[in-house]
């Protein structure tokens, strides 16, 4: 778990950035009216001092900013302390500003040692004392409010009120807006676009980061300007734009040098290096986090942190050790805060990984950090210091001590209604009862952590620090393991487990979308069985996951119950013949050893239902893939004497769900048709785009951009300007599980699947939808073994009922020939979108120079097959 929950300042929802920067949350105001003494109400604790009330506003003053001082070393304890004594001063001396003013710097303090009761009882304190009739409505009393609200926005952010706090902070704005009051506006902008990222509008987030620095980059170099530019950074990196991510990030880092603060050239450090993490740069990555270290304590340790968990996640064990010393002492000498009990679990869940653990020291850590989140009281960190010893436990195989722990944890968890760590002690839960055989039990655990995980689906997309870890190891593992323990081998499970297996798997689809695009955009209109038992009654759908031990297959025949068998075989054994084969299948010399393996991929899939899809008269069969078989062209599967697609038009789905699929109506069909058949930055010519273009206009009514006409300007202008059913780009693109590394190639840039759904968008304003988007030429990112993820991002991103792209490059004359032949059938024939498309391939498959697999097999349908 490690950093990638352990969230600095902000690990309130376990999503944050890596902190709301100190400087935006701490209060400072030095503008105050003298106001008639009025009795403020304190708990009689928080006025015992050991010095008496102090005289004069001086004095007061002087204890105030000595406060601020502790805050911004997190020294929240005797920052608590001296608010205290202010506030008591200011409260003596009528000075009713300075006394709200602090009041509010309290209220920060007690929300940083997770003490809400008293954080929110001191933000309506102050805001009674500004909503005084005495005080006049001056200027001052406007930015006042305004910052007594960004506090309270900050307080219903950590509550997991975003919502609130986003309408908050509004407020706020508009306050600032009449008093012209612009730079903490912008602080304002930066503050909203924090709670933008937790409702998982990264899109509206990125946009107000980015006003909000454009207004900045004509100021002079201040910690405000760094500060945006590294929230912006941050940003950039949740929705998978790395490298912009990193370029912002530097320019945070050297207006941070150029003002020579320090804090905030920490804190640029840590983003980078957290970038770097998730560009796999791990070099980088440790750099960074080793001069982050170097400066002060509210960077050190979370740097350090993030550098020994990038460590143990690249195995560098012996590195690590050195590490170990150092971060001890360092989280000892903390003081008692939040940030210190999650420093210690972060610290204990890095223990955990090591080869040889040091059971008591882990033990002693959370031991720690549970004894200090009591006395805060955090319950959001008792949760976790319980959950994670309960794993330790779980580790040392002490089954009923860790199930008791377990559940201590989930119960405080559910009682705060935090979905986010419950379902990480649902999916714990149900690995022990598992464990001791009780498997009722199991699957209501593991019932629960899928519903909670489908609870914060706008939340578990936010966890930005290494997107693909994160989800690959904290979540992925929980879909699979239910599968695995609804389809439990020895008996054969019931139709309620493998329907409930199916949604498993459908949700896993879903999430790893989520996680692709950063953001829960997925909006499936009409379910397959609907489908296939109403509208297409000779269609089957085949839904096909990998688990640790074998393969499962559901079947679903129209009006028939569910099907399900599997085949045992180690996970590993089964991703390398699906490797192999989808080297092979790319290499013209290797046809046997392709049909062998194809035929063993059709022995796992397709040959133990075959008598049984044959009999129901099916004619399509449409996929649902998982892992590393979504690598593999279906059409290529082969029983020993044809190929699979010589017996059945195929689809796939990214999901048991499609976007509202109708039949195509081919007399209302009109085309925008563009492509390159010039080199262009660095890719090479495709010499047939040309013919391949000519061939679909004499086909299709279209509109042709080529080469030079084909700019992203020139591709939105012709969107914006009719309503087109299909679009067919004849270009260069390559598909990865990056999604800024997911593109398509246009005459003046690359167009990324962010950007394609900025130039499709306009289309959601139009009645007639885009039926079709056709990618003639692109392939899959070399050596990525998820880069099939960036087709259904792609697919998904179009808005479009169907996609057909290709898995890999091919010769661009065999792809003119088969993209004719499609329109031909889809247009004259007006076949089935995946009959038409079966029909070109089997063109290609029949003619001598292309009937090898490498020039048919790579292309496939994604969606709507009618």
């Amino acid at each position: 778990m490690s950093r990638k929950w352990f969230q600095w300042v902000e690990q309130i929802r376990g999503h944050h950035q890596t902190t709301i920067l100190f400087l935006i949350a701490l209060f400072v105001v030095s503008m105050g009216l003298p106001i008639a003494a009025q009795q403020a109400t304190f708990p009689q604790t928080a006025l015992q001092t050991s010095t008496q009330i102090l005289q004069t506003r001086s004095d007061a003053n002087e204890i105030d900013q000595q406060g601020r001082q502790r805050y911004e070393a997190a020294q929240y304890a005797e920052a608590v302390t001296l608010w205290q004594q202010a506030i008591a001063a200011f409260q003596e001396v009528g000075d009713r500003f300075r006394q709200a003013q602090t009041l509010s710097n309290l209220s920060l303090a007690y929300q940083q040692l997770g003490n809400w009761t008293d954080a929110e009882a001191l933000i309506q304190e102050a805001l009674t004392l500004v909503n005084t009739p005495e005080l006049p409505r001056s200027t001052e009393r406007l930015q006042l409010l305004a910052q007594v609200w960004d506090v309270q926005g900050r307080l219903q952010l950590s509550r997991g009120d975003a919502e609130t706090a986003l309408t908050t902070w509004q407020q706020a704005a508009d306050l600032y807006k009449q008093v012209n009051d612009l730079d903490r506006l912008v602080r304002n902008q930066i503050n909203q676009a924090q709670a933008l990222q937790t409702l998982g509008l990264y899109p509206q987030a990125q946009k107000q980061l980015t006003a909000a620095t454009q207004t900045l980059q004509n100021q002079p170099d201040s910690a405000l300007k760094a500060i945006g530019l590294r929230s912006l950074g941050n940003v950039l990196r949740t929705t998978g734009n790395l490298a912009e991510s990193r370029q912002v990030l530097q320019q945070s880092l050297a207006v941070a040098e150029a003002i020579s603060n320090s804090q905030e050239v920490g804190e640029a450090q840590l983003s980078l290096g957290t970038t770097a993490a998730a560009q796999e740069d791990t070099a980088a990555a440790i750099a960074f986090y080793q001069q982050a270290a170097t400066h002060s304590i509210l960077t050190s340790v979370p740097a350090q942190l993030h550098q020994l968990d990038l460590l143990l996640d690249t195995h560098q064990q012996d590195e690590a050790q050195t590490l170990l010393p150092q971060i001890q002492a360092q989280i000892d000498s903390l003081p008692l805060s939040r940030t210190a009990v999650y420093a210690r679990i972060d610290f204990a869940q890095s223990l955990m990984k090591l080869d040889n653990q040091d059971v008591k020291q882990t033990a002693q850590a959370l031991a720690t950090a549970l004894q200090q989140s009591r006395s805060l009281p955090d319950a959001r960190a008792e949760s976790y210091a319980i959950g994670t010893l309960g794993n330790l436990y779980e580790q040392t195989q002490q089954w009923s001590d860790a199930t008791q722990l377990t559940q201590q944890a989930l119960v405080i968890a559910q009682t705060l209604d935090a979905a986010d760590i419950a379902y990480q002690w649902q999916w714990q839960l149900g690995r022990l009862l598992r464990q001791q055989q009780d498997m009722t039990g199991a699957i209501a655990a593991y019932d629960g952590a899928i519903k909670s995980l489908q609870a914060i689906r706008y939340d578990l997309v936010s966890v930005n620090p290494d997107v693909q870890f994160s989800f690959r190891d904290k979540v992925e593992p929980v879909y699979r393991q239910f599968v695995d323990l609804l389809l439990q081998p020895g008996a054969e499970p019931s139709q309620d487990n493998i329907r409930q297996a199916r949604s498993t798997i459908e949700a896993l689809q879903l999430a790893e979308l989520d996680n692709f695009f950063r953001a829960a955009c997925l909006a499936p209109k009409q379910q397959l069985d609907a489908v296939v038992d109403q509208a297409d009654p000779t269609a089957a759908v085949i839904y096909a996951t990998i688990l640790s031990d074998r393969i499962e297959v559901i079947l679903k025949i129209p009006q028939q119950p569910l099907r399900h068998y599997a085949t045992f075989l180690p996970q590993d054994q089964v991703e390398k013949t699906l490797e192999s084969l989808r080297r092979n299948i790319a290499e013209p010399d290797a046809l046997r050893q392709t049909q062998i393996q194809s035929q063993q991929v059709y022995s796992w899939l397709i040959q133990p239902s075959e008598s049984a899809i044959a009999q129901s008269h099916i004619k399509t069969i449409v996929f649902v893939l998982d892992g590393l078989l979504r690598n593999i062209p279906m059409a290529a599967l082969y029983d020993g004497h044809q190929y699979l697609i010589e017996q059945y038009a195929i689809a796939l789905s990214p999901s048991l769900q499609l976007f509202d699929p109708k039949p195509l109506q081919s007399g209302k069909l009109n085309a925008l048709v563009v492509g390159l058949d010039q080199a262009r930055q660095g890719f090479s010519r495709l010499p047939y785009v040309g013919n391949e273009l000519k061939q679909i206009q004499s086909e299709v009514p279209s509109q042709v951009l080529l080469n030079q006409q084909f700019t992203t300007q020139a591709f939105q202008t012709e969107m914006d300007s009719q309503s087109f059913s299909i679009a067919h780009l004849a270009t260069h693109g390559q598909f990865s599980s990056k999604a800024d590394e997911t593109f398509i190639l246009a005459w003046d840039k690359t167009i990324n699947v962010n950007e394609l759904n900025t130039l499709l968008r306009a289309r959601d304003q139009r009645p007639q939808p885009l039926e079709l988007l056709v990618l003639s030429a692109c392939e899959t990112a070399a050596g990525d073994r998820r880069a099939t993820l960036g087709l259904a991002g792609m697919a998904i991103r179009a808005g479009a009922r169907s996609t057909i792209a290709s898995l890999w490059s091919v010769n661009d004359e065999s792809t003119a020939l088969l993209m004719n032949r499609f329109y031909q059938t889809l247009i004259n024939q007006t076949q089935p979108r995946a009959e038409a498309l079966r029909q070109a391939q089997l063109t290609l498959l029949k003619t001598p120079e292309y009937q090898l697999p490498i020039f048919w097999a790579p292309y496939v349908l994604i969606g709507s097959w009618l």
